[in-house]
């Protein structure tokens, strides 16, 4: 018996000390949040606020953690109702957003207790969330209800909103785009230098995965308009009246789906940067939207009555060939010339095979922070097939390769070449025996050839020498000119 209890009670201290609930839309960031939190929490993910609520009328959640930019809702609005429905669990909201007002109107009107900005540090994050969790804890000893909201004041929220600008600046300056002194990808970088000096829509053209995203964050925070907000819309991911409402706004009861006033993305960059991935894939219909608020400079909201003043400057980036686009009319020439007034074009990463040290090295380092390893580099093997494989998935594709790599490896020692994806060694070889053959000429690709197919009848035949002269139609003097001729060795005769 006295077992058991002591069996109970180290079962009991091992329970984590609070249940989270993580609510974020994108896979890869709820993973990153669970494999952090999970160490000393238990944690539940939810996808969307339809899958957070499901989760808060079932279990006994005591923190949320919910990310702010999520599709159809945001996270300030829907802790908003978190908090009427569900007023017990300490909320928490996480963003990449800098601007203070945002935080400031979070915090009040939605109760809640603090706002992790992006990139968090996994140290850090789980203090606040022990903090959350402790908080939890003592409104229930002490009955309160609804639960203890602790309010930063507003200068402080706004010096948070400065040293939170301050970091991302340092992390997206060009320098942070990895590459090599004589890289293709230098010219697109002095062009983005030379944008962010003037207050000119950009026109960000490159197949899918080559950091459009990252240059065009590099021109904002490069920009006057740097310590203002710069915020991102994927075009191709919605329909357009869910993309004019995330765009533009929209007024309750505007559409199907539409329950409360939404502030529109262009509102939300107003003095600041908007950046416009994929606008090739807009139909006519938005991109004639789209157009008139680039040429008067205000947006109205669905539903709305009268327009609003925005000042927002447009970073566009497409992997289409838009100018083909334009040709074929899939997209509207004046809108084209709107956008791209100052336009830069992204090599690939099969353009730019020199860099691929670089930028593997660099986004190593990023991984390690992130799945907490310690992975010195990579063999020199692994690294010479790397630079061989064309990366159709550019950028994107070899960081998720090194996080693969990374998952596989057993130990904190530099990426073997067996850590890689089939397809990339495969290719690699290929390419080493192409080159190899490369080397020769006609004369000894020939022979090289007729050497491999002699070979093969021998081991196939038995090494009779009459069944492989048969064959491949040759006597056997000749044949046997050839084996001599080649070195085949350990050749058996036919019988006589």
């Amino acid at each position: 018996m006295d077992k058991m209890r002591d069996e109970q009670r180290t079962e009991a201290s091992a329970r984590p000390t609070a249940v989270v609930l993580v609510v974020d839309d994108e896979k890869r960031s709820r993973e990153s949040l669970h494999r952090v939190l999970s160490v000393e929490f238990e944690v539940v993910c939810a996808g969307s606020a339809a899958e957070a609520e499901a989760v808060l009328a079932g279990d006994l959640v005591q923190v949320i953690l919910c990310d702010q930019r999520m599709p159809g809702e945001n996270g300030v609005d829907f802790l908003k109702r978190v908090r009427d429905q569900w007023p017990e669990p300490v909320r928490m909201i996480i963003s990449g957003y800098t601007d203070a007002e945002d935080i400031i109107a979070g915090v009040n009107e939605a109760g809640i207790y603090q706002y992790v900005t992006k990139p968090w540090s996994p140290e850090k994050l789980i203090e606040s969330v022990r903090e959350a969790a402790q908080l939890y804890q003592l409104q229930k000893a002490g009955g309160a209800t609804p639960p203890l909201e602790v309010k930063p004041s507003n200068d402080r929220l706004r010096r948070l909103a400065s040293d939170q600008r301050r970091v991302e600046r340092r992390m997206f300056e060009f320098g942070r785009i990895a590459h090599t002194p004589d890289s293709p990808v230098r010219a697109a970088i002095a062009l983005g230098r030379r944008a962010a000096e003037y207050d000119i829509s950009v026109l960000i053209t490159g197949a899918s995965g080559t950091g459009k995203e990252l240059l065009a964050r590099a021109i904002h925070h490069g920009s006057a308009r740097g310590d203002k907000s710069f915020v991102v819309e994927n075009c191709g991911a919605l329909p357009d009246e869910l993309l004019e409402s995330e765009l533009f706004g929209c007024k309750k009861g505007a559409f199907t789906g539409a329950y409360q006033d939404r502030i529109g993305l262009f509102e939300v960059a107003n003095g600041g940067s908007i950046f416009l991935d994929e606008i090739g894939e807009t139909s006519p219909s938005f991109q004639v939207k789209l157009l008139r608020v680039l040429q008067e400079g205000e947006i109205r909201p669905l539903g709305a009555q009268r327009p609003r003043r925005v000042d927002v400057r447009v970073i566009a980036a497409t992997n289409r060939n838009i100018q083909a686009e334009v040709e074929a009319g899939r997209f509207r020439r004046d809108l084209y010339y709107r956008l791209a007034a100052f336009p830069i074009h992204l090599p690939s990463l099969a353009e730019r095979v020199g860099d691929i040290p670089v930028i593997a090295a660099r986004v190593l380092v990023n991984v390690n922070q992130m799945f907490n390893r310690r992975i010195p580099g990579f063999e020199p093997e692994t690294l010479r097939l790397m630079e061989r494989y064309s990366w159709p998935g550019n950028v994107r594709e070899l960081h998720n390769e090194i996080q693969r790599m990374v998952v596989l490896c057993d130990g904190d020692t530099n990426l073997e070449p067996g850590l890689l994806s089939p397809a990339i060694v495969n290719h690699g070889r290929q390419v080493e025996t192409n080159e190899e053959h490369a080397r020769f000429t006609l004369k000894e690709r020939v022979e090289m050839l007729e050497c491999a197919v002699i070979k093969e009848s021998l081991e196939r035949n038995g090494r009779n020498i009459s069944h492989v002269a048969d064959e491949l139609g040759l006597s056997r003097v000749g044949l046997r000119s050839k084996i001599a001729r080649y070195d085949i060795s350990r050749v058996v005769d036919d019988e006589v």
